[in-house]
């Protein structure tokens, strides 16, 4: 037999788990049934005592509305009258066990008590489940926020989108319910919040990135020079910042979105300089000095890939986009996962009328994410490779077109070969 004290315990420990919170606060589990279990003969045979104060505790919970407690009548042998014993604790609504749980003075219940009261003015005030659901679960994640921040921060997380700060500071966005500080006291629960929305885009980027804005801090991107000679170092990491004043020595800027696929490029790859992790921090690309570059760029293929192009073309036009295209994704669709939550829908500007084609159908996907790590390595170096050699070609034929126009002039070094492997 339980009493109450030590089924309030109980519901404190319980009170931990995350998914009896979200069970109890957001589902459909109530009334809540606690068995209480009955006094064994030997109680009734030989400590009346311990019996006489398990039926009393119980009495005392229903005179102060902790719950209703079911009652059974049991005979024991050696008596010849049946007496009531409970059986089971009833508690009709969560305030109903957050009362017991603090009523009984447990472990713990004045964090639970709090708990409860501050959630229950964070469900009234987000209308998200989602939102609501994550607040359940990771109450760390603002136990030290107040309740209306917390609100305000939902309520500026389905305001933002991906890309939206347009390379300005994040305390430069306007959004309603936002001062000049707030990004940076609640990026946390930014993050969070918008990680519910984009399936943890916010969290694989990082919130600057994720919002495309101008880091306070800056970015560091990964540098990574495809032949000896262009860097005093293999690889390097530098500023976004940095590269917008600071031109890269070499002609061809490969851009691609994730930094794990370094191993996948090929080498050598004459005077061409690899920037990875990027991500949606893409405001650099504005650098004048990129102008007269030749640039491509390859991402995930999925609509966050795309969107991504997008944005770094509408910065360079010129901008070429590799291995992101109907004919790569179909012959690996094999490998294609879920794409739970799907960037928004890119300027249609900014992408080729087949770029935009792709990025609708993989929009009508089960399995619409073909993440770039996965494509073959020989496959990304040949595509490196004809990308550099039809620039060579082009660069060969304007170069021979200009000297039909111009005065003779002496002939530049032979450079060595574009790209080997």
């Amino acid at each position: 037999m339980k009493s109450p004290q030590e089924l309030a315990a109980r519901l404190a420990q319980h009170w931990n788990s995350a998914d009896w919170r979200e069970r109890q606060l957001l589902g459909t589990a109530w009334p809540l049934t606690l068995p209480i279990g009955q006094p064994d003969t030997a109680v009734f045979l030989n400590d009346a005592a311990a019996l006489r104060s398990h039926l009393q505790q119980w009495r005392a919970v229903e005179r102060q509305s902790l719950g209703s407690v079911q009652w059974q009548e049991r005979r024991y042998r050696g008596s010849s009258d049946a007496i009531t014993v409970p059986t089971h604790w009833q508690l009709a609504k969560p305030s109903q066990c957050i009362a017991a749980i603090s009523h009984f003075k447990v472990p713990g219940h004045a964090q639970v008590k709090s708990d409860y009261a501050r959630l229950s003015t964070l469900i009234a005030g987000v209308e998200r489940p989602g939102f609501q659901r994550l607040l359940v679960r990771r109450l760390v994640q603002w136990r030290d926020v107040p309740a209306e921040a917390v609100i305000a921060a939902a309520g500026i997380a389905l305001q933002l989108e991906p890309g939206c700060a347009q390379s300005k500071p994040l305390r430069a966005l306007a959004v309603q319910g936002n001062d000049s500080k707030f990004f940076e006291r609640h990026a946390s629960l930014l993050t969070a919040l918008l990680d519910e929305r984009f399936d943890g885009e916010a969290s694989r980027q990082g919130l600057v990135g994720f919002l495309g804005a101008l880091p306070e801090d800056d970015h560091w991107l990964l540098i990574a020079p495809l032949a000896p000679g262009l860097l005093p170092f293999a690889r390097q990491r530098v500023r976004a910042s940095e590269l917008q004043t600071t031109p890269l020595p070499a002609h061809r800027i490969l851009l691609v979105e994730n930094e794990r696929c370094l191993h996948q490029l090929p080498l050598p790859v004459a005077d061409t300089i690899a920037v990875l992790g990027a991500g949606l921090n893409l405001g650099w690309l504005a650098a004048p000095w990129l102008r007269g570059r030749a640039v491509a760029y390859w991402g995930d293929l999925d609509t966050w890939g795309l969107h991504m192009l997008a944005s770094a073309r509408s910065h360079l036009p010129h901008l070429q986009a590799l291995l992101m295209d109907r004919t790569t994704f179909d012959t690996h669709q094999h490998l294609a996962v879920t794409e739970p939550v799907h960037a928004s829908a890119p300027a249609c500007l900014a992408l080729q009328p087949d770029e935009a084609l792709l990025d609708s159908y993989l929009r009508t996907l089960k399995n619409g994410r073909l993440e770039q790590e996965y494509l073959p390595s020989d496959m990304v170096q040949h595509a490196v490779c004809a990308w550099v050699t039809a620039g060579s070609a082009a660069g060969a034929v304007a170069g021979e077109a200009q000297a039909n126009d111009a005065p003779p002039i002496s002939p530049a070094p032979t450079p060595p070969p574009a790209c080997s492997h």
